[in-house]
């Protein structure tokens, strides 16, 4: 079987030939995208970049051991739990990408105030020059509380 033409089939070479990273525009450039990456790639002077998100949630439990063998030959597998409980939890995360760092927290729920005390560890984490922080935009992370 032969493959098809490149997707899509007018472009005639690589998907990316060369990175873009100034605030030049054109038909198929994204923007903030190219903003994001070049934060990373040239951070401002005296500046640290924090790629923040959060996970959750996610039910803390400790796992079984690994699946085995049955004596009849038979995979063993552990059986999955869906339940949400009192007992879930938010986890919080920082990555430095100049060096992979990380900072991370966790929350019993998403809110601004454990985003705000999410962003005070990754303060302490960083206590020289400005913090840059590149995260999505749920309510949280622009809330007047965080803001302020």
């Amino acid at each position: 079987m032969q493959s098809g033409p490149p997707y899509p089939a007018r472009r005639g070479g690589a998907l990316a030939s060369h990175p873009v990273l100034d605030e030049v525009e054109g038909p198929g450039l994204r923007p903030k995208r190219t903003r994001i990456i070049g934060l990373y790639t040239h951070p401002p002077d005296d500046a640290t970049v924090i790629c923040a998100d959060e996970l959750g949630p996610v039910i803390p439990r400790t796992f079984p051991p690994a699946p085995a063998w049955s004596p009849d030959g038979h995979r063993i597998k552990a059986e999955l739990d869906y339940t949400r409980g009192p007992e879930k939890t938010w986890v919080h995360g920082g990555l430095r990408p100049s060096d992979g760092q990380a900072v991370t927290m966790t929350a019993p729920s998403r809110n601004s105030v454990f985003y705000q005390r999410f962003l005070q560890q990754v303060e302490d984490a960083n206590p020289h020059g400005e913090i840059w922080t590149v995260t999505d935009s749920l309510s949280s992370h622009n809330s007047l509380s965080t803001r302020t």
